[in-house]
């Protein structure tokens, strides 16, 4: 029909323009304009006709057709206006091809606002939101009236960065030019303060806004999703409900990934409900609320509820595969069944002739990094390398972490030298990389590259390096990052919060880490496992077991690591029966398998009171007679109490499971010494220097500036040894009754 319209050389070039305009209302129709007009002698379209072409290639997403456009345009010498120059910039951004659109952006001889908005849009969607913040800020240099369009790509800047003074600074900015009452721009600063912990701000515009819309509820439901709020989306969710708007697929996703927050019995139960609300509006099968309930079950512990849903679903895709894949690795303590069970929906995956996704390597190197299987993992990232995704940022964090676990630092950080966008997630993953690895020092010295980058560190980031210095003594570091944390406002987040609680712990200042517990205005079930083993490694057995009461009031499930820092409370506090009670409700009432560490603790418990036969039997039947670190326990509590009967049944088989191992002999031999019997204890030590084991030296280090120093005894290795063991031997010469003397005057 075209062609035969196009012989028909008698129309008018208007008439034919019009009929391109028709036709490009579908993208196939524009392609065979498109063909026809390549052929010679024909003439150019007017800039409405090629309007219609770049907002048709624009909203298909074909760049294809943009650029035969495009070329078209230039061939058949037509000077374009500003408005069709603007055209051709929005249809490249929605294209995704910033690369073309910067370099017509940097050539037309005029720009305007909407210029500068079309491109800093495409900056924003790609993730590119330096080069956005950039462009705001020449909008502002040559004076052009900014819009809620230009505003949003710099706050959208500052929600990412977590920047919350700069967004404040913007916002002041829009208040003054009178735009601060658009509901598109509320949005957009709700959401920037949530991405900033500033809830209570964002809480406020919510407030005072006239004229909220769907987004304004999803903005602030997901906020305090993102923060750990769970019972404040609920309520929102209803308040919406009540208004009459129309619950969306995101608004139910965000609710129901908030009902997994605490791991809350009581959350569990609305979110059921919401599931059954969902079932009752039709819109159970979609994949954002499938997804979501996917990892509602799958946290809460209910694997067979996830599969059912998996099994019922009439039409599986990557997205419903990646779910049910990533739901076997959602538990706390991801077991060795559920990653087999991930790698079998892997392999089932593929076969179904699925491509996997940057979303499902990332998923299956987290099941390798969690069974420890490095082999596993090697041939994952030869598929990622054959599939071309070792470049994305996810997967570089996935692999770093795996790397991480068999000790290659070099590996890990050759990984996150080939990710094409280092972004914060990348940067967690090389810093743990090196903190999992006892490199401090390499930690902080990355923890100080972040900040040359501009990318500034998300409440995981700062949780993990104040754990470090938590682990490592090195409070004066940790209280840096805290002051930072509070000056950026990071401190609001409870997985902050629950970092600080430790690393004051772990350095003996307990007011403060209660002060600190006693803020936090939602604590999970990991705020309140740090402060119960706080409490029980500090001589406060009935203060550990009070709060532990106190979560169980506020319908928090607790966890294998809350029930070990009970056992730990109970064992300090030699409170045998409500330790074994307490063990029993765990396997019982919670249905939670302990493990090793978990008996070590009961070990101890009866070893300390003295039931050491008890205790050797509690070993022989629990199934993890083979690891040492119970055996080790009892042998202690054999040399507390002198039974160099039963001691040096427990040593033999020590020595059996870890002969090269120095703690048995030594706790062997320190037994034999105190009860007396020397020839025994000589015996040992005769023994291990027959089998050539020598006692680990301890270590004791300094942090002096940025740096930490690390000694042993007699240790040279030190490159200032010289002038230490000088300075030590001046300081043994000095006569301390003439330095008393001198001090006291």
């Amino acid at each position: 029909m075209l062609l035969q319209f196009r012989a028909k050389t008698c129309l008018r070039n208007t008439v034919y323009d019009s009929l391109v305009v028709i036709f490009t209302k579908r993208v196939g129709f524009g392609y065979r304009v498109l063909s026809s007009l390549c052929q010679p002698k024909n003439t150019a379209l007017d800039s409405k006709a090629y309007s219609e072409l770049f907002q048709t290639a624009a909203k298909s997403g074909s760049v294809v057709l943009g650029k035969l456009a495009h070329g078209h345009m230039i061939k058949s010498s037509l000077k374009p206006c500003l408005y069709l120059l603007n055209n051709v910039l929005n249809m490249y951004c929605k294209c995704r091809e910033l690369g073309f659109a910067r370099q017509l952006f940097d050539r037309m001889p005029e720009r305007n606002i909407i210029s500068f908005n079309s491109l800093i849009s495409g900056y924003t969607q790609m993730g590119f939101y330096e080069q956005a913040m950039k462009l705001f800020l020449e909008a502002r240099h040559v004076n052009l009236k900014l819009d809620k369009f230009t505003y949003a790509g710099a706050l959208g800047f500052c929600g990412e960065r977590c920047d919350r003074d700069l967004g404040q600074l913007l916002h002041g900015l829009a208040v003054v030019n009178g735009l601060s009452q658009q509901v598109f721009l509320i949005n957009v600063l709700i959401d920037m303060y949530s991405k900033c912990g500033n809830l209570d701000q964002a809480m406020s515009l919510f407030d005072r806004c006239n004229e909220r819309d769907q987004v304004s509820w999803n903005s602030l439901i997901s906020g305090y999703v993102r923060v750990g709020v769970a019972e404040e989306p609920l309520n929102l969710l209803a308040k919406m409900h009540r208004d009459g708007l129309n619950l969306t697929t995101y608004a139910l996703g965000s609710v129901l990934k908030a009902c997994c927050i605490n791991l809350n019995e009581g959350l569990m139960g609305k979110g059921m409900a919401i599931h059954c609300y969902a079932v009752k509006l039709g819109m159970e099968f979609d994949i954002v609320v499938r997804t979501a309930l996917l990892h509602m079950y799958a946290k809460n512990g209910s694997l067979k509820e996830s599969i059912k849903l998996f099994s019922l679903m009439p039409a599986k895709n990557v997205i419903t595969y990646n779910a049910m894949i990533s739901g076997f690795l959602q538990m706390d303590e991801i077991t060795d069944e559920a990653s087999s069970e991930a790698f079998s929906l892997f392999m089932d995956m593929q076969r179904c002739g699925f491509e996997p996704s940057p979303s499902t390597f990332s998923a299956v190197l987290k099941a390798s990094s969690a069974a420890k299987t490095l082999e596993y993992g090697k041939q994952i990232h030869a598929l990622i390398c054959k599939n071309n995704f070792q470049s994305d940022e996810f997967i570089g964090s996935a692999l770093i972490e795996l790397y991480a676990l068999t000790g290659s630092t070099e590996d890990g950080m050759r990984c996150f030298a080939s990710t094409s966008k280092q972004d914060i997630a990348s940067w967690t993953s090389v810093i743990d990389c090196h903190v999992q690895n006892e490199k401090l020092e390499s930690a902080f010295d990355l923890f100080r590259q972040l900040f040359s980058t501009r990318i500034r560190p998300e409440e995981y980031t700062v949780s993990l390096m104040m754990s470090a210095c938590a682990d490592f003594g090195a409070l004066s570091s940790g209280e840096q990052i805290q002051g930072y944390a509070i000056k950026s406002g990071i401190d609001a987040f409870t997985s902050v919060k629950t970092s600080s609680i430790s690393m004051y712990s772990k350095s003996g200042n307990m007011p403060v880490a209660s002060k600190i517990f006693s803020e936090v205005q939602n604590p999970d079930v990991a705020t309140y496992s740090a402060m119960i083993s706080s409490l029980a490694q500090h001589g406060s057995p009935n203060d550990a077991l009070d709060i532990f009461e106190s979560m169980k009031t506020h319908g928090i499930k607790p966890n294998q690591q809350v029930f070990l820092g009970v056992l730990i409370a109970c064992c300090h506090g030699g409170l045998v029966t409500q330790g074994l009670n307490y063990f029993q409700s765990m396997k019982n009432d919670y249905r939670i398998n302990p493990n090793e560490k978990h008996f070590t603790s009961l070990v101890d418990l009866l070893g300390r009171t003295g039931r050491l036969s008890d205790a050797e039997n509690l070993i022989l039947s629990s199934g993890f007679e083979d690891h040492p670190v119970m055996w080790r326990a009892l042998l202690s509590s054999c040399r507390i109490y002198k039974d160099s009967v039963v001691g040096v049944r427990v040593a033999e088989r020590l020595m059996r499971l870890e002969p090269e191992a120095s703690g048995s002999y030594v706790l062997l031999h320190n037994m034999y010494n105190e009860s007396g019997v020397n020839s025994s204890a000589e015996e040992v030590r005769e023994l291990m220097r027959d089998l050539g084991v020598t006692k680990e030296p301890a270590l004791s280090w300094i942090i002096i500036g940025n740096q930490t120093h690390s000694f042993a005894v007699a240790d040279w290795s030190h490159p200032s040894s010289q002038m230490i063991y000088k300075t030590l031997e001046t300081i043994n010469t000095v006569d301390f009754e003439d330095y008393n003397t001198l001090c006291s005057l």
